[in-house]
């Protein structure tokens, strides 16, 4: 009973937009609309963690915790914003026509994400190349598309293709490299508890892959 009013609780105070969609984020250019039936969805993953709560020893009723479901189902929510955006229309917006045929590289982009294993943070840093063909893409678009993949459940090879593949096909560049380095707490607060290991992942395309000297020259660059 207990359970049932502090979810109802939750689900009117659901924050909503004018249009009566609720949003999880405080930047409006980030959120996107969330559907009708995010009430219920803010709902259902209050009620797991509940559960939860209770399944490991504790008092989900307790005022420490009370108000712990609604809080977490709100981080669940912007930690996996991506799902709702769409990283290539993204880029499409901020296409710009110019000659510029030389490298162009955006590197130390923080990254967060969350394995997709054990739903445990990993984060670090994305260096994102390309070699424009005509057409160029405003800078903070490639932060942005790193930012998309980033906020869903992951794992780093993916994550580092798909952001080298949605360059490649709204841009259609000469190259795309990516390069994305991390620490996983999967490996820090369990598991093998390695303090200090850092995975690098990278992807790369087009004269990146072709050209020694063009591979050699975005390596150099990246070093800290």
């Amino acid at each position: 009973m207990k359970q049932e009013k502090t979810l109802s609780a939750i689900a009117e105070n659901n924050t909503t937009l004018p249009s009566g969609r609720g949003c999880c984020c405080d930047d409006d250019e980030d959120c996107s609309a969330l559907p009708e039936t995010e009430p219920k969805v803010m709902a259902s993953l209050s009620e797991a963690v509940y559960t939860m709560l209770g399944a490991l020893g504790e008092d989900p009723e307790r005022e420490g915790l009370i108000k712990t479901p609604e809080r977490v189902a709100k981080s669940l929510r912007f930690l996996t914003k991506g799902y709702s955006q769409n990283p290539e229309e993204l880029l499409k917006k901020a296409l710009f026509t110019e000659a510029y045929d030389e490298m162009v590289l955006v590197k130390d982009i923080d990254l967060f994400s969350m394995c997709e294993h054990h739903m445990l943070p990993f984060f670090g840093k994305a260096h994102v190349a390309y070699i424009p063909d005509g057409k160029i893409v405003g800078l903070s678009k490639l932060a942005r598309v790193v930012e998309v993949f980033a906020r869903r459940l992951q794992v780093q090879e993916r994550l580092t293709q798909q952001i080298r593949d949605a360059i490649q096909n709204v841009l259609n560049p000469k190259g795309v490299a990516v390069v994305v380095e991390a620490r996983h707490l999967c490996m820090v607060m369990r598991g093998v508890e390695k303090l200090n290991s850092v995975t690098t992942t990278s992807a790369m395309s087009g004269q990146f892959i072709t050209s020694p000297s063009t591979r050699s020259e975005f390596l150099r660059l990246i070093k800290p």
